[in-house]
């Protein structure tokens, strides 16, 4: 048995902060020992490996619920393939991801499935987990719900946005909303209007409104937040949970505090995008805007003081990346003279966590709580808990020895993320991760990457954990 202490640190759960030793058995974390007890001496007497944690937290990996690699859109895929995207994960410090498969119209859900099975078998560096994208609800799509709920992917993502692509009518997600009700699978919304974007998407271009920054001003916060009353409406006619992606305007935090707020089953995610940017970054020059197209869009500055209010108080449950990251060379770039056609999505996943320390820092949010929307709650959320998103007994052993005193500068030229910018270029954060465990195994260690493709595994995942 490969035995490892982890000693001298702070252990952050999303409970508790404590001053203890971990022991970790395997891939599986066997123990905690209050430093200095006697327990914890007779550990560091043992022939375990020992890694020294003083002056750092012990917390458990990240849980990004939200990712996208190798995701065909616009003609183009998304430039992460599951190898390099799960690598740049584990730098982060994120040591499981849930991925989307997508089920193409006229396609089985099935098909859509296993075609994600197979991109990520034998690729991955950290633990992954798929949702599945309805794109054609019907009996058989229907069907077929109750059996993948069977098989661990017990949550199904449907579009009110992009017409012709992946949206769904009002009808086809009441019916879905309504087997997932019978089902246990938790509903992930795409709130925005995508029926009135086109519309406004139209006029804009006739009217010679190209620039990236269009994109953000037709997507209108008031198309996103009836969306999001819209879906709050139709989980409650179904009697069924609902869970909405990519949260980016106050007015449509409103709506989710408001039906919190009624004791619904209704849950709101943020990316740290929308905490961080804003519409300054889609105005800027020389098509530079493109690089932060994504939808839902980024908003003006002063959405960003209800987001983290939101965080605090709970009507935003959990920060994922939607990390979907498209070259601005030849990929980005295919939107010049056409934001239509700039490719959705922006690289996050070896961000996520350092900003949320950041906010920590900067006194958004305190340190549990950092741990709880970035680890515990997607880990609930999803029904991955306690395997994953926590630190105690029985816990897979995806820990991180997370240094926050270290500086660092983001940059594209250090970042391992498989695309040519970064979002954050030249924002400076404090805190890093130092040493990373998936499993027991250190994948990252004090600069240097040790793991390997297809290390990660597939988990399977029971239904959302949050349900009243």
């Amino acid at each position: 048995m490969a035995r490892t202490v982890i000693s001298g640190g702070l252990v952050v759960t999303a409970a508790e902060e404590v001053e203890a030793d971990v022991l970790v058995e395997d891939d599986k974390v066997a123990a905690l020992a209050l430093r200095g007890s006697d327990t914890a001496r007779t550990w560091a007497d043992s022939d375990a490996d020992v890694i020294d944690a003083a002056g750092h937290y012990v917390i458990p990996g990240g849980v990004d619920a939200h990712t996208h690699m190798e995701m065909p859109f616009g003609g183009t895929y998304s430039a992460d393939t599951f190898e390099t995207g799960t690598r740049a994960a584990a730098w982060g410090g994120t040591t499981t991801i849930v991925d989307f498969a997508i089920q193409r119209p006229g396609q089985a859900v099935r098909d859509g499935v296993d075609a994600w099975m197979a991109k990520a078998d034998g690729q991955c560096a950290v633990d992954y987990s798929f949702h599945a994208i309805l794109s054609d609800v019907n009996e058989s799509s229907l069907k077929e719900m109750d059996v993948l709920v069977d098989e661990g992917i017990t949550s199904f993502k449907l579009f009110m946005a992009y017409p012709g692509v992946f949206y769904s009518d009002d009808g086809q997600i009441l019916r879905a909303m309504q087997r997932g009700a019978a089902n246990g699978a938790l509903t992930m919304m795409h709130a925005e209007n995508g029926i009135a974007i086109d519309v406004l998407v139209e006029q804009a271009l006739a009217e010679g409104r190209t620039d990236p920054r269009y994109h953000g001003e037709v997507r209108k916060a008031l198309l996103e937040s009836e969306a999001t009353h819209r879906a709050i409406q139709l989980a409650r006619v179904a009697g069924a949970p609902l869970y909405v992606v990519h949260v980016s305007a106050n007015e449509a935090v409103e709506e989710l505090s408001r039906a919190r707020a009624k004791g619904l089953n209704v849950f709101g995610e943020t990316c740290p995008q929308y905490l961080f940017l804003s519409t300054d970054n889609l105005a800027e020059p020389d098509f530079e805007g493109a690089k932060y197209v994504c939808s839902t869009p980024l908003r003006p500055k002063e959405h960003q003081e209800h987001l983290w209010r939101a965080l605090r108080t709970n009507d935003l449950s959990v920060v994922s990346t939607d990390h979907c990251p498209f070259c601005f060379s030849g990929q980005k770039e295919m939107g010049r003279g056409d934001f239509s056609k700039i490719p959705n999505g922006m690289p996050g996943v070896e961000n996520r966590m350092d900003l949320l320390h950041q906010a920590v820092v900067d006194g958004h949010i305190g340190r549990r709580r950092w741990i709880e929307i970035a680890c515990a709650t997607p880990a609930r959320m999803f029904g991955l808990y306690p395997r994953k998103g926590t630190v105690s007994p029985g816990a897979d052993a995806d820990l991180v020895v997370y240094d926050p005193a270290a500086e660092q500068v983001v940059s594209a030229e250090t970042h391992h993320m498989n695309v040519d910018y970064s979002a954050y270029e030249g924002r400076r954060l404090t805190g890093r991760a130092r040493t990373v465990l998936s499993r027991g195994r250190v994948v990252v260690d004090d600069g240097a990457y040790l793991g390997a493709a297809g290390h990660g595994r597939f988990v399977p995942r029971s239904t959302c954990q949050y349900l009243v």
